[in-house]
């Protein structure tokens, strides 16, 4: 049988996309708040014998956590065959280790509570920092799936003049990467430091890019604090205003008018999370990773793989 999917809240439009790519099929999730606040819920196509997919991005996490737990337990209870959560935006990686006495390592107890529920996890360019692999912290079968080469497709077909521009020497490995796979060339924002409080931040070689269109390329877009800080600098070297992209639309607060008051051309994200700035559609890539998590879970005769 195909598989079965649902969205929750705000994935509608990822799931008809996924539902597509994998020619499978789209269910019906009955979801409301009482009075008190308090969560209903009901399956309206029956999920009994049936592979499901819970596909729910994770921005704001707090307030979809348990509709998510609930619909995960109501369809295990009701006989699906595997739960699989496809978050395309994985929330709480940051915090990953205890930096004060008493604070709580919330990436793992966040991991615990998902595992609890869900039989895989399907994921798009997640927050490691200090974890080398996810598979450090979710214990459940998984797929980490990276989006460069599909935004390094859009450079090619949007923006053939353009510079990819790495905001420091720590984003160079990547930049280089999505610079090499788009086909044009990039280069690093210098720090040269002249003083405890003098510090001039340039790109090398600033004439020979008069001609192209630059472009931001950062993972998170979260307080864009640090592109509009790049932005900034672009300026300041005599670079025209940027293209920025990010994979993951957060824009916490203003973020979002911060960035473009601060000289953005134009401010472009992948639809892992719902924004007006989607155009750079991962639907495709996450169907692929879902049919390779799936076949890897059938080849599993126990429960959990």
């Amino acid at each position: 049988m195909k598989p079965l999917l649902f969205a929750l809240e705000g994935s509608a439009p990822m799931t008809r996309r996924l539902a597509e790519s994998m020619q499978a099929e789209c269910g019906a999730l009955f979801s409301k708040s009482f009075p008190d606040g308090e969560t209903y819920l009901r399956f309206d196509t029956p999920v009994a014998g049936r592979i499901v997919l819970l596909v729910c991005s994770l921005d704001r996490p707090d307030q979809k956590f348990l509709r998510l737990v609930f619909a995960a337990a109501t369809a295990k209870e009701l006989g699906a065959k595997r739960v699989i959560l496809v978050a395309p935006y994985l929330a709480y990686m940051r915090q990953d280790n205890r930096f004060q006495p008493g604070e709580a390592v919330s990436s793992i107890y966040f991991s615990q509570c998902l595992g609890r529920w869900f039989d895989g996890l399907v994921t798009v360019d997640p927050h490691l920092h200090r974890y080398h692999d996810l598979s450090e912290v979710y214990d459940i079968p998984n797929r980490v799936l990276h989006a460069a080469d599909t935004i390094a497709a859009w450079i090619a077909d949007h923006v053939p003049g353009g510079l990819i521009i790495g905001p420091d020497s720590e984003s160079e490995q990547w930049v280089k990467a999505v610079a090499q796979s788009a086909g044009v060339p990039f280069t690093v924002l210098k720090k040269v430091r002249h003083g405890d409080r003098d510090v001039d931040v340039s790109a090398p070689e600033v004439e020979a890019w008069q001609d192209r269109v630059p472009i931001l390329v950062d993972d998170i877009i979260s307080t864009a604090r640090t592109m509009i800080e790049t932005v900034g600098h672009l300026k300041k070297a005599g670079l025209p205003s940027p293209i920025c992209i990010g994979v993951h639309a957060i824009f916490a607060d203003d973020a979002f008018i911060a960035l473009h008051e601060a000289g953005a051309r134009h401010i472009i994200t992948c639809d892992t999370i719902r924004h007006p700035t989607n155009e750079i559609v991962v639907a495709p890539l996450i169907a692929a990773g879902c049919d390779d998590l799936i076949a890897e879970l059938s080849r599993c005769p126990d429960e959990r793989a």
